[in-house]
Formats: structure tokens, sequence, C-alpha cells
């Protein structure tokens, strides 16, 4: 082969294979450098989860089963309500939090909102809250006491604060009181209180015990956004799980913190049916 030919060998190769890069590039196949994701987008995917101590709807007592809902949803942060510690046979004297912690393989903080004596001798106190679980490390957390009337049950705010790929995200979990309106209304002046005059993205989770056309809605509507109603399909209703005619459970989210998409699994691990939702974060320079 002469030194002609093989040059002009070279050119149709390299031709064809330009070419081919471009077809796959139309096709998507390939992607040019950046291409994708816009840079600036940070996303989280959050649930909450009312596990009613792992007790299904079908009466089943079942940790592993609420493990599987959490782990099969995708979420990276989640808010858990009605979990047991130590508290006794119910939920077999387990420490739930820890347990599904170590399970997922998540960081985990709990909120003790009840505490009692142990349950059976040898046992820690017996404690019952909500707890969150994050697959980014939990960098700084706290429980405050809610207000609580004479005849309603201690219910907290708990608070975590994480970091997702360079952004600072506030995670709040709460669960509300069930039979008292006036009662969740001056526990959400509480939670707007504390997180009003902080500016970071926010996701409030939780088990507010309140129907969208209810004044509590109306009230943390002010401030935050209902990722369902922006962005859900359907009703959303997430209790009684065995047949949903009712959304109690919700996800709320402020400065910054988007809603992309929201689903509601269905399942009969708990009462209640877990709300997972998918945001977009701002960019940590606010580009």
């Amino acid at each position: 082969m002469t030194f002609a030919q093989s040059t002009a060998r070279s050119g149709r190769v390299a031709g064809l294979l330009a070419a081919l890069i471009g077809a796959l590039l139309v096709i998507g196949l390939l992607s040019p450098p950046g291409a994708g994701a816009a840079p600036s987008e940070r996303t989280l995917k959050v649930a909450t989860y009312n596990i009613h101590h792992a007790q299904g709807a079908d009466g089943l007592l079942d940790l592993e089963r609420v493990a599987r809902v959490l782990e099969d949803s995708g979420a990276e942060v989640i808010a858990l309500q009605e979990v047991d510690r130590f508290w006794g046979e119910r939920s077999g004297y387990v420490d739930q939090a820890e347990w599904l912690g170590r399970r997922l393989g998540m960081d985990m903080v709990y909120g003790k909102n009840l505490q009692a004596d142990p349950a059976a001798p040898g046992l820690p106190d017996a404690q019952y809250g909500t707890a969150i679980l994050s697959k980014y490390p939990i960098r700084d957390w706290s429980n405050t006491a809610l207000p609580k009337f004479p005849a309603g049950e201690q219910r907290g705010l708990l608070q975590a604060d994480i970091k997702v790929r360079g952004v600072s995200v506030r995670v709040l979990g709460t669960h509300l009181q069930h039979n008292n309106s006036d009662e969740r209304l001056a526990q959400i002046d509480a939670i707007l209180g504390i997180t009003s005059a902080d500016p970071r993205p926010t996701v409030l989770l939780g088990d507010m015990n309140a129907e969208p056309d209810s004044a509590e809605h109306a009230k943390l509507s002010t401030e935050y956004t209902d990722a369902w109603q922006a962005v859900g399909i359907g009703p959303g209703y997430t209790f009684d799980a065995d047949d949903p005619k009712g959304r109690i459970d919700y996800v709320f989210t402020r400065g910054g913190a988007t809603p992309r998409a929201a689903t509601v699994p269905s399942t009969l691990a708990s009462d209640h049916l877990p709300v997972v939702v998918d945001l977009v974060l701002p960019h940590p320079s606010g580009k």
C-alpha cells in the first residue's frame, strides 16, 4: 500500500468514525461533555411514612416489610412517625429507629415525644416518637416539643440538617395532634415560628392529621408548598391504607426546594401509605 493509499484509507476511517459518533449523539447513546441534567440541578428524593409501629393494615407486625417499602421507594431522606423504641410487646421490644437505620444503611436521629418505664427488665426506658433517616450525613439535629393541650398527647418537631452536593437542606419531621384542630393550629404556629426566618431549602414531612381543605393546611400553605398539590396526580389519599379515602400525610417545601414528582405507593405495611416526592434544589452558588 502506497503512502497516498494509506492516507486516503485513514481519511475514510476517520470519516466513518465521525459519522458514527454523530449518529450516536443524535439518538442519545452518547452525550457531549456537560450534556444531560443541567449542571446547576441538585435533586433529592424524600418520603414521609407513618409506620404505626410496623403493624400493618392486615394486623401483621413486620418491620422488615416496612424496610422494603422504604428501600423500594428510593428515598434518600425519610421522615417516620409512630416509631417505637423498646416500647413493649406490640412492637417486639425493638428499637425500631435504630433497626431501620442499620437495615437501610442510613444516618438516623430520633425524636422522643413519649417516655415510660422499661417495658421489661434489662431494657432501657420505653420511648415513642418520630425519626429521620438520611443517606447523607446528618450534621446537626434537635427535637422541639410542640404545644400540648391538657387532654392532648405530646408532639414534637424533629429537625435535621444535611448537605446535598453542597446545598444545605433543613429536614423537618412531625406528627400533629389527631383529634383537636385548635391544638394542631397551635402546633403549626410553633412550627412556623421556628422555621420562618431560615432561608435554606426546607422540607417539612409528616402526618398532619388534617385534610387539604382544613384551616391547618391553609395556615401551613402561607409559607410552604404542598408538594402533592403542586405535582401529584389524583387524590393522593394516604389513610386508611386498605381503603384510602383521606389525605393527611404531606411533604411541604419552601426556600427553593421545588417538587418535581410525587407518588403514593400502595402497601399494607402500615395503616397509612407513604408519600414519596422528587425535589430539585437550588445550586449552592445561586446560579
